[in-house]
Order: structure tokens, then C-alpha cells, then sequence
């Protein structure tokens, strides 16, 4: 009980925190970049749903993210609709469009099915740039609106600028990862570690494994979606490349970095993902170099993610004192 109380104290101190983090950052390329992370975050965590907790690698967060991006941009663009609304319109869309692709998709298992969710990415990728009527292809789309400031008890809030929009994506991290907490801690959340633990067993007593995994498969793409329409009106400038398929597989890179099957892993991932290759930015040319050599002692040395590796040590650093105390 004790520990579940220290535990939330520090989780809203962590919120406040982040939300504390505008005021705490000079530098506009540092908050640009916390944007960036936040909004992986909620990709990680949609990934994660499918990944960590069912036991399913998907690599087409990325085209998902895509379609989200390219919904609420056209929406507003091309038929005037709010901005707002085009930004909750999009992972609804990119969710329909899941249940479509994951009906078929996950009548398969293992590589199989990562070897189908990558050719569903590579689709995605070959529409966007190709249908240059629709999405311009790769000359992509300028000048995406970001959304309407609104008043609230006589603030005004804008998202024109960093500080705004940081809320803004903050707001969604927050919201996915607690979506991702009332999934694990429900009823479905235990079928679906069940299915990645042993799918046979199971069927065998009676759960309709497919309907669960298809579930978490729509969940993770209708999260992407979400990513997708925040990410577009931050940059302003929408084209294909952030929707290949090296993206997808940062994703995956982010929840088994941060620690799959957790919730703070994908947010630990997620920051990772989009920090160290900035760090290593000093390292010139040997920049992606070093960063492989990184991820692969991670993944060699913690095979279980980050979060993992640090609960483990503070356990062990209490019992160690509890021992000599």
C-alpha cells in the first residue's frame, strides 16, 4: 500500500514536472525536441499494445502514423474542416483502416505477421508518394494549420508557438499511456498477456484470441493515428519520408529499449529514440555508427529494456539496506 502511494506521488510530481518544462528550457531546439519525444511516446505506446503486451511485432506504426497525418491534413486543406476536428477525425480513420488490413493480417503468427505488416507499411509509403494529386508525393504539402487557441477561465492558450504545442502533445502522451494502463489493469489487458504468453493455451479454454488481437492491433494503429495528425501541423511541412519504414522499426527500437510490456518503457524509449541521435550529433559522420554500436550493447546487455534494468537495481539497493539495517 505504502509503495503504491510513493509510487503515484512520484508519477504526479513527474507530471508536474513536464508540465513545468516550457518554463524550465531557454533553448527552443531543446523544447522542439521534448515535442518530438512526447509525440513518439504516443506512438510507442500504441506499439506496445500490440508488441509488448500481446506479443505481436508490427512494423507499420510508421504508415499508420502516415495515414493520421495525411487525414488531418487534407481535411482541413482540401474540405475546410476544422482543424480540430481533422485532428480527431484522423485516428478514427487510420483505425478503419486497421480493422480492414488486420482482419486478414492476423489469421497468421510471428514473422509471418511482421513480414505482412511491413509490406502494408511499404504500401502506405508507395500510395503517399506516388498519388501526388492527393498527397503531392515526395514535394509533399505546405503551409499545415495548426489548430485554433481557445480561452480557458481567462487564459489564452495558442499553439502557434513551442510553449503552446508542448502542451498540446504532452496532454496526448499523458492520455495515451493512461489508456495504455486501463488496457493492461482490465480484463482485456490480462487476455492479452495471456495470448503472449502461451496463444494455445489460450484458445484452448475458450478466448476468442482473435478478437483480442485484433483489438490491440486497431488500439496501437488508432494511437499512431493520433501521432500522425499532432506530428503534421507541429512541422508545418508534410511529405512521405517520416512514414517509411525505418520509422516503424524506430518504434519497435523504442519499446524494447525502454522495456516491452511496461508503461514507462515506451516512454523511456521513446525519449531515447529521439535524444541520442541528436547527442551523438558531435560524432560527424560516425554519428550512425555509434549509435548502432549503442543500441546493439543495449539490446546484448539489457535485453529487458532500460526500466527493467532500473527497477531491478533499486530493488537490490533496498533489500541492501534493509540487510544491513
Amino acid at each position: 500500500m505504502k509503495t503504491d502511494m510513493r509510487n503515484r506521488l512520484w508519477l504526479m510530481l513527474l507530471i508536474v514536472l513536464l508540465f513545468c518544462v516550457p518554463n524550465l528550457v531557454s533553448t527552443p531546439y531543446f523544447l522542439h525536441l521534448m515535442i518530438l519525444a512526447l509525440i513518439w511516446v504516443v506512438i510507442a505506446q500504441g506499439q506496445n499494445l500490440i508488441q509488448g503486451f500481446t506479443g505481436y511485432v508490427s512494423i507499420a506504426s510508421a504508415g499508420f502514423m502516415g495515414v493520421g497525418a495525411y487525414a488531418s491534413t487534407l481535411l482541413s486543406l482540401r474540405l475546410g474542416v476544422s482543424v480540430w476536428v481533422a485532428m480527431f477525425c484522423a485516428p478514427f480513420i487510420t483505425a478503419l483502416l486497421a480493422v480492414f488490413v488486420g482482419y486478414p493480417s492476423l489469421r497468421v503468427k510471428g514473422h509471418y505477421f511482421a513480414i505482412v505488416t511491413l509490406a502494408y507499411n511499404l504500401v502506405i509509403f508507395i500510395i503517399l508518394n506516388n498519388f501526388t494529386s492527393l498527397t503531392g508525393g515526395e514535394g509533399g504539402i505546405t503551409n499545415v494549420p495548426r489548430p485554433e487557441g481557445f480561452s480557458l477561465a481567462g487564459f489564452h492558450l495558442s499553439f502557434d508557438g513551442r510553449e503552446g504545442y508542448y502542451y498540446l502533445v504532452l496532454v496526448a502522451a499523458i492520455f495515451a499511456t493512461l489508456s495504455s494502463a486501463l488496457i493492461l489493469h482490465s480484463r482485456v489487458g490480462q487476455v492479452l498477456l495471456s495470448i503472449r504468453q502461451n496463444e494455445t493455451l489460450a484458445q484452448a479454454v475458450g478466448v476468442d484470441t482473435w478478437h483480442y488481437k485484433l483489438f490491440a492491433f486497431v488500439m496501437s494503429a488508432w494511437l499512431a493515428g493520433l501521432a500522425g495528425a499532432l506530428y503534421a501541423p507541429f512541422i508545418g511541412f508534410l511529405n512521405p519520408e517520416p512514414f517509411g519504414v525505418d520509422q516503424s522499426l524506430n518504434a519497435i527500437l523504442a519499446v524494447i529499449l525502454g522495456g516491452s510490456g511496461t508503461l514507462s518503457g515506451p516512454v523511456v524509449g521513446a525519449f531515447l529514440v529521439v535524444a541520442l541521435p541528436e547527442y551523438l550529433r558531435i560524432a560527424d559522420t560516425l554519428r550512425l555508427v555509434v549509435y548502432g554500436l549503442l543500441l546493439i550493447a543495449t539490446t546484448i546487455f539489457m535485453p529487458k529494456g532500460v526500466v527493467p534494468m532500473i527497477v531491478a537495481l533499486f530493488r537490490n539497493a533496498q533489500s541492501l539496506f534493509k540487510r544491513k539495517a
